[in-house]
């Protein structure tokens, strides 16, 4: 009998959510693009043509979040909803930078046309090319609000793995990320050297070593599957008036089988889930520190030749400021 009704009001709650909402459709998305809210301090119920209402998501306080350039930027939630229903229909996110320009992206349900999702997924990348590590910020916000639709949105909602991509043995890192070398700075992983003096981390005892490179593997150009992760190191506090966030994040890409060590233990790329944690050096402090990851993405990226360092001894090496593990 519990079980019963277990299941009925599991089902009522389904029923319930399904019944309180309905997907945009392509004219109210680019509508819902427009509307503004004067004041996100106070304003937390705004109607709109007598045919929209923005409602403050669950009446949340906003995010003010710090990156690593120190600048802060503030994110406001809103439901939309569709006033003569009153079906929740997507979430409008107001982000304004520390310069008070405000950029509005219309979140999608998660049920929601393809051709919206992408359309989204659009917005979001071309705000990111004009304000710096909006899609990290925004991810975080999102993966604490929306875990399921943040997964959808960073997918554009494709099922990634149907692309085409090479899967093969090659076990390496496309040729423009970055290698920390001995004096701390950077190289591109393409331009690496025999001889060139790298760092390895040891991921129990926190301690750095100096390497020298034997060999740059470069594997011939082809349409590799790869995988990227987004780790973020989190500082939260919470305030009478905000959610206060100083947030840095990095992002690694390699093939899906590179091997990588994990708070879980050693995995390959591919295998790496949600809320693992990385070993990745902070580039101002030079501290240790671990970052958590909050998406991962697999797709092909295109025609390319892939790299690999072959260093002196099994030690570790740091790309993108993230330990990685020699093949």
């Amino acid at each position: 009998m519990r079980t019963l009704l277990l299941l009925y009001f599991c089902f009522g709650w389904i029923y319930t959510a399904f019944a309180q909402s309905r997907p945009i459709r392509t004219d109210e998305y680019d509508r819902a693009k427009t509307f503004t809210v004067k004041d996100l301090d106070n304003d937390t119920y705004v109607k709109f043509n007598n045919a929209y209402v923005l409602d403050r998501y669950e009446m949340r306080k906003p995010y003010i979040i710090t990156g690593d350039d120190g600048l802060k930027k503030r994110i406001d939630l809103y439901r939309l909803v569709a006033k003569d229903s009153m079906m929740d229909i997507g979430t409008v996110i107001f982000y304004t930078n520390e310069k008070g320009t405000l950029y509005t992206a219309v979140l999608p349900l998660f049920n929601s046309n393809p051709e919206i999702w992408n359309k989204y997924f659009e917005d979001i990348h071309a705000i990111d090319k004009v304000e710096k590590n909006y899609v990290l910020k925004l991810s975080y916000v999102l993966s604490r609000e929306f875990s399921f639709q943040l997964y959808k949105s960073m997918n554009a909602g494709k099922d990634v793995k149907a692309e085409g991509a090479t899967y093969g043995t090659d076990i390496c890192f496309p040729g423009d990320e970055q290698v920390t070398l001995a004096d701390g700075s950077q190289k591109t992983l393409k331009n690496i050297l025999p001889g060139d003096k790298i760092i390895s981390l040891d991921a129990v005892t926190h301690t750095t070593s100096i390497m020298k490179v034997k060999e740059l593997v470069v594997h011939q150009p082809a349409n590799y599957a790869i995988t990227q992760l987004l780790a973020v190191h989190v500082v939260a506090n919470d305030t009478q008036d905000a959610h206060v966030v100083s947030i840095s994040g990095k992002i690694l890409q390699a093939t899906p089988n590179h091997p990588i060590q994990t708070s879980a233990g050693k995995k390959k790329m591919g295998e790496v889930r949600d809320g693992e944690e990385l070993l990745c050096i902070d580039e101002q402090s030079k501290q240790v520190l671990t970052y958590v990851v909050v998406n991962k993405t697999e797709k092909a990226n295109g025609t390319q030749p892939v790299y690999n360092i072959v260093a002196e001894g099994e030690g570790t090496f740091i790309m993108n400021s993230m330990m990685v593990l020699q093949k």
